[in-house]
């Protein structure tokens, strides 16, 4: 059995990856406090780094740096350091695959969310320099999605109500989106598990944008 461990994996996007890979008969650990895998399994096949969050939208010129601290460490820093040891148990894995969860918003940048896209355009840069000195034995790519209809866009998980009102214009949002909707979790799991799993054997160092084509690079 191939043995998964998923950081953030009681957030929106993490919850539906618990489901996908229970499902898809993965040996399953959840992360989103310190946990001791190298003393539980010794080795990893596959880990997925789903942890993030944005405190507030405002101009850089108004950020404090405080905020802009805490913000690129717990998601920049944070995928360092949680990379740099999955790395030391994927590389003992069979045919390990690790994915970042990334952001549309690190690449397609828009006001207001400068530390956050900040921290996920240097995910990006992470993963792609994991890859290249991780190839060939362990793969590693990205997902950056654009809205998903998460705890996210009300505050996190564990931070807001999941159940209140979005701060973004769902409606304007769609309205640009060629797909006429934002992203819900499962639209976000599928190309996760892919990347995990053997159909993407040949791909290190990529990212897949999922916005239901509202950013083409």
């Amino acid at each position: 059995m191939r043995r998964l461990c998923i950081l953030g994996g009681c957030g929106g996007i993490g919850r539906s990856l618990v489901v996908a890979g229970l499902a898809a008969g993965y040996d399953l650990a959840v992360m989103d406090l310190k946990a001791a895998l190298d003393r539980h399994w010794g080795a990893l096949d596959g880990f997925v780094n789903a942890a993030g969050f944005l405190i507030a939208r405002r101009a850089l010129a108004e950020t404090p740096a405080d905020e802009f601290d805490v913000t690129t460490n717990g998601n920049l820093r944070t995928t360092f350091l949680t990379c740099k040891a999955a790395m030391a148990l994927l590389e003992k894995g069979r045919a390990p695959s690790l994915v970042n969860i990334a952001s549309g918003l690190g690449g397609y940048i828009r006001p207001q969310y400068g530390p956050y896209a900040a921290s996920k355009a240097g995910m990006i840069a992470l993963t792609k320099t994991f890859a290249l000195e991780h190839a060939p034995r362990v793969r590693v790519n990205a997902v950056a999605p654009g809205p998903v209809d998460t705890a996210f866009l009300r505050g996190g998980t564990g931070r807001s109500n999941e159940d209140g009102a979005p701060t973004i214009d769902v409606a304007a949002f769609n309205a640009l989106i060629p797909m006429r909707r934002i992203a819900v979790p499962e639209d976000v799991v599928g190309p996760v598990m892919f990347l995990l799993g053997p159909d993407s054997g040949y791909m290190t160092g990529q990212t897949l944008w999922v916005n239901g084509g509202a950013y083409m690079p």
